[in-house]
């Protein structure tokens, strides 16, 4: 049985695979839809004309933000693997 999903639905989609960082195939997974089923819905979204030049800064804005919180947690794990570094290089006998 083929399921519908209302237009809200598809646009708070595309919109959570272009932002969460995640592959396309892994957001179809957790929302529960095949991964043709968004990939189209994505490519229908890049398509259409209605998109305002406001809604892509947004999207824009969004990437920044999720980009910066990934670089901020990238450094902190990195600091981590350094002290464990230095940590173990002090127990090699």
């Amino acid at each position: 049985m083929k399921k519908h999903y209302s237009q809200e639905f598809k646009d708070e989609a595309v919109k959570l695979a272009n932002s969460n960082g995640k592959s396309v195939r892994t957001t179809a997974l957790e929302l529960g839809v095949s991964y043709w089923s968004l990939r189209d819905w994505i490519d229908k979204a890049q398509k259409s004309p209605a998109k305002s030049k406001k809604a892509l800064e947004l999207t824009k804005d969004e990437k920044i933000r999720r980009l910066e919180k990934e670089v901020s947690r990238l450094r902190m794990e990195r600091e981590i693997l350094k002290k464990a570094t230095a940590f173990f290089a002090k127990e090699q006998p």
